[in-house]
């Protein structure tokens, strides 16, 4: 059995999810959102996110951890600030000493949807069908969960 912990980085929200995967058995955990403050700056946004994290590891002791790959967006600046959103994340994750593994958001949705161009409704109903106990209520939090999903499915046929 491994126990997987998806993130899907955002500084405003930083969707997360932990699944436990065994042969070809998917089950879920919990999941939910890292919402720090709107008006909080970014040193203390940075912060939450890395405290959250760091508490979800230790809470529920993954094996492993997935993060989506930061895609580049027309405005540089906000593909900087998703960075060090991500960044933030995987300090926590790393100083806990589980291993990180990094996903494009089109392998993900070709992973759970087949299809790399798969819209995040295709993408919820998906997870509907394969993790019925999961009920997302955020895209975020759905991209966490499909992210650790993702992972399992590509760890299972050795797809890294």
């Amino acid at each position: 059995m491994k126990r997987i912990l998806g993130i899907d980085p955002g500084l405003l929200h930083t969707g997360w999810a932990i699944i436990e995967s065994t042969g070809n058995t998917r089950q879920y955990i919990a999941s939910g959102v890292i919402k720090p403050p709107a008006k909080s700056l970014l040193p203390e946004r940075l912060a939450i996110i890395f405290s959250d994290i760091d508490k979800i590891c230790k809470d529920y002791s993954p094996d492993e951890c997935c993060i989506e790959i930061t895609f580049v967006n027309k405005n540089p600046t906000t593909t900087l600030l998703l960075g060090h959103a991500r960044a933030a994340a995987m300090v926590a994750v790393g100083t806990n000493k589980i291993p990180i593994y990094e996903y494009e958001p089109t392998m993900i949705k070709k992973s759970i949807t087949a299809s790399g161009r798969a819209d995040k409704a295709q993408v919820a109903t998906m997870l509907k069908i394969l993790l019925p106990d999961a009920k997302p209520k955020t895209d975020d939090e759905s991209d966490a969960i499909a992210t650790a999903l993702a992972h399992s499915n590509m760890n299972r046929f050795a797809i890294h």
